[in-house]
């Protein structure tokens, strides 16, 4: 009989990660928006301390991409399989 159950805990797995990738860059939409309404908000009220709030919010959020990156990154050469390697070709030795 075939076993599928490791099959079915992969794609399972697989789907669990992909649904996360998702929601991380919706979220990220979501927080760059917000970030361009209050920084559009603080520029028209021409107030300094909300202009260093938005500031501190964008290089939070830059940190946080900047870390998911290398997560990112760092998990794609890891389960990345290693091109095969192809033999070079034989030269055909000279008869005489």
């Amino acid at each position: 009989m075939i076993d599928t159950s490791k099959l079915v805990a992969e794609v399972a797995n697989e789907t669990t990660v992909e649904q996360s990738v998702l929601t991380l860059v919706s979220n990220m939409a979501a927080n760059e928006a917000a970030l361009s309404s209050q920084l559009a908000a603080a520029i028209a009220a021409n107030d300094p301390v909300a202009l260093a709030a938005v500031q501190t919010a964008i290089d939070s959020s830059v940190a946080t991409l900047q870390a998911n990156d290398a997560a990112l990154a760092s998990a794609v050469t890891a389960n990345t399989p290693a091109a095969p390697v192809t033999p070079s070709a034989a030269t055909p030795s000279a008869k005489s």
